[in-house]
């Protein structure tokens, strides 16, 4: 708002943005979640999920780095990522070169599904305003790692773990840190899901812009 004014704006002020819920993914005991995991080949260990354009500011290269504190596990966590951009392969061939345990799934239109099956889901970017992972995590209830830039404090609230970004250690710390505690996981889901609830509605919003349209109006 203050660059606004700085600009020139006579009136500047926040709006509520309202973003519809994705479609609700049941998660406990679900046979479809077990069909999802079988087939990315995470039965057995921890899946990470993470989505977005594979470009430089979402952050995929520090995941990456953060991928790195558990390589070596036995069996490591694994990451997927869902989307397409110039980055892939280059990603990619770091991914083969390193031997890291992480797959790149491209273009998907079964998010919801991959993010109900995962047990923590990430959030790597270097800048975001209200980044749709963040929505659709906190509203199915998966424990959320994301970096603490742009909007996405405000918008989280305590729903989801922060770390700083470019920190791949902090990153990785917390991860792991989610996936050796189930009750943690837990309240952090019940914490995403009551932070969900409050955000504003798309009946909010528009009766926001027609009272702002009346107020200007006189």
């Amino acid at each position: 708002m203050d660059l606004a004014r700085q600009r020139g704006a006579r009136d500047a002020r926040l709006a509520p943005v309202a973003v519809p819920p994705p479609p609700l993914v049941p998660r406990e005991e679900d046979p479809r979640q077990r069909k999802v995991r079988a087939e990315l080949g995470s039965v057995e260990r921890p899946l990470l999920f993470a989505a977005g354009r594979l470009e430089e500011r979402q952050g995929f290269d520090v995941l990456l780095d953060a991928v790195w504190a558990w390589r070596s596990d036995d069996p490591p966590p694994l990451l997927v990522i869902a989307g397409e951009g110039p980055e892939r392969v280059r990603l990619q061939r770091r991914i083969e070169a390193e031997g890291l345990p992480v797959r790149l799934l491209g273009c998907r239109d079964d998010v919801p599904e991959l993010l109900a099956a995962a047990d923590v889901a990430v959030l790597p970017s270097r800048w975001d305003a209200r980044p749709h992972l963040a929505h659709e995590a906190l509203h199915a209830g998966v424990p959320l790692v994301a970096t603490a830039v742009g909007g996405v404090p405000e918008l989280v609230g305590d729903g989801a773990e922060l770390v700083p970004y470019g920190d791949p250690e902090a990153l990785a710390r917390t991860v792991l840190a989610l996936l050796a505690e189930p009750a943690r996981r837990g309240r952090l889901a019940s914490a995403g899901r009551a932070q969900a609830a409050q955000w504003p509605t798309e009946d909010d919003a528009v009766a926001h812009v027609l009272g702002v349209y009346d107020e200007l109006t006189g």
